[in-house]
């Protein structure tokens, strides 16, 4: 006679998660098909970056914090090195800030094709990596593995080197690029703009899981420009505050479950959505004009809220980066100097910028003598937590009468589609399935 009692308990552990950065795990409880908890347990040790930097000179956190992450090392970089200029009262020259939205448009290339290619699209073919989906696909990948090399170029001849650049500075850049060097790229970048442009058609014709949810977007907006490295903290109700209040509305919170810090909305505690798919809600009227073009022509339709789409909102992203970074490297010339001139004083400054995984907030104050008294920074993967576990309370409902196996597989997927960034988040993913 089987034994009942064990059909109805079972236990599913997939020791990893593929296809992401970090490690972590999944916890899924169930009673009788019925779900009872989700846990999204980051379990890597905590590192301590914010108590690493206490004590330290001011000039020193740029290439410390470009240590947080190996795929964005620029977001960390230019958050820390505009809210330490806030806090030391320094203003940035028109043309240096423009060098910094060039760079960062390069991390967003790279961090973008990478997502795109080897970790998100793979989901849809049920491809199990990047290196099964190139033997499909191979002209697509490949397209894929050259626009981030260009991406990673870029961020080599502005940061002296692709992986933890070492070129940014409080106050501007350490040396300024010479003008044959940035116009060598030009030729790369209009290739890329066109196989950007081919990369969005490809991806808006994916088979997308019918699965919308009414999100809580929130990015920065700006009135003039896709905001990058500038604008007001922007919500999907309308709130819109300065990125000096962004603590009176978002607090971090604690969770027995994971070493990461969640962050909620307040005074409601709620959970919220960061990325590419916000910053498409709210920001799609300030896109390029090829990615505008381009936003008609797959027929984007806002409000869109299926995470799974966010694979084409980062295609329309990589669009608009190689346009504006396009545009910037024809129109520059090396005029000024590289850094402005400031004195050092006692002083606390903040900053959000958006990294390509979404919004990413420091506040530092800094004593007389230039060292750092207080350090935080909010990752974008640790605010995006509680909503991938909303998001899995929303789903596991209507799967749970599916093999284990087939859960695990659907719950990684929506999981990958924040393309989330586990040891930035303080750092994914063994799962574990208890029924009862």
């Amino acid at each position: 006679m089987p034994d009942d009692r064990r059909d109805r308990q079972r236990s599913i552990r997939v020791p990893v998660l593929t296809r992401v950065e970090g490690e972590g795990a999944l916890l899924v409880q169930l009673r009788d098909n019925v779900l009872t908890d989700v846990q999204l347990a980051i379990y890597e040790p905590p590192r301590f970056f914010e108590s690493f930097l206490r004590g330290r000179s001011f000039d020193e956190v740029a290439d410390i914090t470009a240590r947080i992450c190996g795929i964005c090392p620029v977001a960390y970089q230019m958050t820390a090195v505009q809210a330490l200029e806030a806090a030391l009262g320094i203003e940035i020259a028109a043309p240096i800030d423009a060098l910094r939205r060039l760079i960062y448009c390069g991390e967003w290339i790279e961090s973008h094709s990478l997502h795109v290619h080897l970790l998100h699209a793979p989901d849809f073919f049920g491809c199990d990596s990047g290196i099964e989906l190139a033997k499909r696909f191979p002209a697509e990948v490949n397209r894929g593995l050259r626009m981030k090399k260009f991406g990673n170029r870029l961020l080599e001849v502005l940061g002296g080197r692709a992986i933890h650049p070492v070129n940014i500075a409080v106050g501007g850049f350490y040396r300024l690029p010479r003008r044959e060097e940035l116009h060598s790229l030009i030729p790369d970048f209009q290739w890329g703009l066109q196989a950007a442009i081919e990369t969005a058609r490809w991806v808006a014709g994916l088979p997308f899981p019918d699965f919308e949810i009414p999100y809580d977007f929130v990015a920065l907006s700006h009135p003039d420009q896709y905001a990058i490295t500038a604008g007001q903290v922007t919500t999907s109700d309308g709130m819109r505050i300065p990125m000096t209040d962004y603590e009176q509305h978002f607090a971090e919170v604690q969770v027995p479950h994971s070493t990461s810090l969640q962050s909620r909305r307040m005074p409601q505690g709620t959970e919220y959505f960061l990325g590419p798919l916000a910053r498409l809600n709210l920001n799609c009227e300030q896109l390029s004009p090829a990615a505008a073009r381009l936003r008609d022509e797959v027929g984007w339709r806002r409000p869109c809220g299926n995470p799974y789409r966010g694979i084409v909102a980062r295609a329309i992203e990589m669009v608009h980066a190689f346009e504006e970074a396009l545009g910037l490297l024809q129109s520059y010339r090396p005029l000024g100097k590289p850094r402005s001139e400031f004195e050092v004083r006692a002083g606390e400054g903040m900053a959000v910028t958006e990294a390509p995984r979404g919004l990413i907030f420091h506040r530092y104050q800094v004593s007389s003598d230039g060292l750092i008294e207080f350090a935080k920074i909010v990752p974008p993967t640790s605010q995006n937590q509680a909503q991938i576990e909303a998001d899995l309370r929303q789903l596991l409902p209507t799967i749970v009468h599916k093999p284990d196996k087939a859960i695990a597989t659907e719950c990684e997927q929506l999981i990958r589609s924040y393309d989330p960034c586990i040891s930035c988040a303080t750092h994914f993913l063994s799962l574990t399935i208890q029924r009862q």
